[in-house]
């Protein structure tokens, strides 16, 4: 028995219901506000195994969401357990300021996978930091400082990060950092310039162009952008865009920054997300899914990108040893496992029954899109009438269904109508049957 196990059962065994309100108590007490749960009646998780977690009142779900696509080989993962044990006894901490085996493993083995000239790494302990170093980098590099990102995007919590995020229920009201300009979204299902693929000949990445003719000063730093985009709620461009995307910044003096903080590790049925669109980027962010759950992020730039700045620089918690030893054994358990394959095949069989689903539902489920183990439902009022109005107060009842029935689910998009399903990339066939079922019977209940 774990030990999280052990305590989740004592507390339950205390006095039930009682355990779970102190710790809701404790949250709202000393936890700021905007750190909300995804239910109205939180579920706290004391113990997870696989693709499933338990809650302190001992009711088991199936965990279709991983931490926001974070545990990438499945809850408590014993080989990675064992390597992060075997680190702690070692060395738990020294900072960047000493090579340690772990960081110089795990830098050569992502030079080595990662795509085109992409050579050289710098740790950070979250994709925020690591979208940021990417930025500055990019600035430094090309000695222009105007940034693109992408409307409906996400790039985390810090200032910049906000800045560059597309998405105004997470940004905040501060001042934000000026240079930032959000380009049109590749969203198809809602394209902003009310056109249809591919008659529309992927105006929205052409519309780069005039976006730096008059926005900018004429050159840019770099384009950042998510391969899909997550917060945003998967919305999957059209296999031709980033081409086009990366191209036209590139002669505007800029580099191309794929940010696979959710995408990658196999996640979409390829190691990287951006490898479904032919491009190789200039630098690569990753976090999340890099390290099964522990704090880690990574840029990987090219060589003359990573040399262009000559001012020290550190991490003290980035590359931490034993985060390192975690990434290096996810790396060779999707390796070993062939689990990018495998989210392709698994993700097909959740593609197709998601898609029969919404032929049942016409009214309700506007739209299904996604790569891989990356799916998402869109949630609309009246799909019938083509209006395609966002239903954000359906998605939220849906998603209370599917918990009660036991499936865990994510929620995104601008207007919260998306519900995201990514479960561990080590989910078996049997288990996404399950959460189909359970994903019918609940639409059937919000019917």
């Amino acid at each position: 028995m774990s030990a999280v196990q052990s305590e989740g059962d004592a507390l339950s065994r205390a006095d039930g219901q009682g355990a779970k309100d102190r710790v809701l108590d404790q949250y709202r007490a000393h936890i700021f506000p905007q750190v909300k749960s995804i239910h109205s009646d939180p579920v706290v998780v004391v113990e997870g195994r696989g693709c499933r977690v338990k809650d302190i009142d001992g009711n088991s779900y199936l965990d279709f969401f991983g931490g926001i696509l974070t545990v990438s080989v499945g809850h408590a993962n014993e080989e990675v357990n064992t390597a992060v044990i075997a680190q702690v006894r070692r060395l738990t901490h020294i900072s960047t300021l000493y090579p340690t085996l772990p960081m110089a493993e795990l830098a050569e083995r992502l030079a080595r996978i990662t795509p085109g000239a992409l050579q050289k790494c710098f740790f950070t302990s979250s994709g925020s930091e690591a979208d940021e170093a990417a930025v500055m980098m990019a600035q430094s590099h090309t000695g222009n400082s105007e940034v693109i990102a992408l409307r409906h995007g996400y790039s985390g919590r810090t200032l910049l990060a906000q800045g560059l995020t597309g998405h105004a229920g997470w940004r905040s009201n501060a001042h934000l950092a000026p240079g930032i300009r959000h380009a049109p979204s590749p969203y198809c299902y809602r394209c902003p310039l009310k056109l249809t693929y591919p008659k529309c000949g992927l105006a929205c990445a052409h519309d780069l162009d005039e976006l730096i003719d008059t926005t900018t000063s004429g050159r840019v730093a770099a384009m950042l952008a998510e391969p899909i985009q997550g917060v945003g709620g998967f919305i999957t461009p059209p296999v031709e865009y980033f081409a086009i995307a990366a191209d036209i910044v590139r002669k505007r003096g800029g580099v191309f920054i794929a940010d696979e903080v959710q995408t990658g590790f196999g996640r979409t049925g390829r190691f990287w997300g951006i490898e479904h669109y032919g491009v190789e980027p200039d630098m690569m962010t990753m976090a999340k899914g890099i390290a099964n759950g522990l704090p880690l992020g990574a840029l990987v730039a090219s060589a003359p990108i990573a040399d262009s700045m000559t001012k020290s620089t550190l991490s003290t918690f980035g590359g931490n040893p034993v985060s390192c030893a975690a990434a290096n054994e996810v790396i060779g358990i999707v390796q070993r496992d062939r689990l990018a394959e495998g989210a392709a095949a698994l993700g097909g069989q959740l593609r197709e029954g998601l898609t029969r689903i919404q032929s049942h539902f016409p009214a309700m489920v506007g739209d299904v899109r996604g790569m891989g183990l990356m799916q998402a439902i869109e949630f609309v009022a009246d799909e019938t009438r083509q209006d395609r109005t966002p239903a954000p107060e359906r998605t939220g009842v849906f998603v209370e269904a599917a918990r009660q029935r036991g499936l865990l689910l994510g929620r995104g998009g601008v207007y919260g109508n998306v519900v995201r399903i990514a479960p561990p990339l080590t989910v078996s066939s049997g288990e996404i049957d399950e959460a189909l079922r359970i994903i019918e019977d609940a639409l059937t209940d919000v019917d």
